[in-house]
């Protein structure tokens, strides 16, 4: 019986001359994506066992927006539900998966970072040192962000309930937990801007002057995104979320300008050594 052979897992060896193939740049995103996928798998495991935990602590943000909602509708009647055969399993896997997501965050970032960045060759340990060091907890405290913005969003968006004929809300467990969950990875994502700018920068891509005379668009873009990628669409969660990417943004642009500075300055010292 022939042996299974797993080398084709195997990540392309990286060439000497810093050039790689079409091809080798394929096996290379394959490597990385069956890894990123095996490893999200396995936190998804993890998150099943502890299930139950990890639904009541996503459900926490739910009672702290009826509690919200009742001081300002007192009369509303709003009651979660589960509607489906379906539902239940569909709701565990999607628990699971972000947690999963989130679980293992330091892994997948790495292996975005590996792929994106191999030709930094001797210096690379170094940017993924400080990528990992900036991207890990800068995503983990945009979804804690997300985590606790979320009572006070859903409470907006639920107060606009008419409040004529004694209409009630059904709210379906399964959505309250997709737009809470979607919230938390935009607010991850999202914080991930500033990790973005300086490592361009480092990498010698993006000036720190390019930045200053893109920061007007940059800083709309932000508004924009934060308008577009937030569900539900309210005003609490959109500026939640658009106000902290402004200040990542001007911090990230500062850096810039200091990692330029020392550049230009090791540049003028070699230049009058030579």
């Amino acid at each position: 019986m022939a042996r299974l052979s797993l080398g084709w897992l195997r990540p392309p060896k990286f060439p000497a001359d810093g050039v790689m193939s079409l091809a080798d740049h394929l096996r290379e995103l394959r490597y990385r994506l069956v890894f990123s996928s095996i490893v999200v798998a396995v936190g998804m495991i993890v998150c099943a066992i502890f299930y139950l935990p990890l639904f009541t602590f996503l459900l926490e943000p739910w009672a702290r927006a009826t509690e919200i909602l009742k001081g300002i509708r007192p009369n509303l009647e709003v009651t979660a539900v589960l509607s489906g055969v379906t539902a239940p399993l569909i709701l565990a896997l999607m628990v699971c998966a972000v947690g999963g997501l989130v679980l293992t965050s330091p892994v997948w970032l790495y292996q975005i970072w590996a792929y994106i960045a191999p030709a930094l060759l001797a210096k690379e340990k170094r940017y993924a040192l400080f990528f990992l060091l900036a991207a890990v907890p800068l995503f983990l405290a945009g979804v804690v962000l997300g985590y606790f913005i979320a009572p006070q969003a859903f409470a907006i968006m639920l107060g606009f309930t008419p409040d004529m004929f004694e209409i009630s809300n059904l709210v379906p467990v399964d959505t309250f937990l997709t737009l809470m969950l979607q919230l938390m990875l935009v607010f991850g994502a999202g914080f991930l801007l500033p990790v973005i700018v300086v490592t361009l920068n480092l990498v010698g891509i993006v000036s720190a002057t390019a930045l200053q005379s893109a920061r007007r668009y940059v800083l709309f873009g932000c508004a924009v995104f934060a308008a577009a990628a937030t569900p539900g669409g309210d005003p609490f969660s959109m500026l939640g979320l658009a106000i902290p990417m402004m200040v990542l943004f001007l911090v990230a642009e500062a850096i810039c300008h200091a990692n330029d500075k020392r550049r230009a300055k090791r540049q003028a010292k070699a230049l009058e050594r030579a």
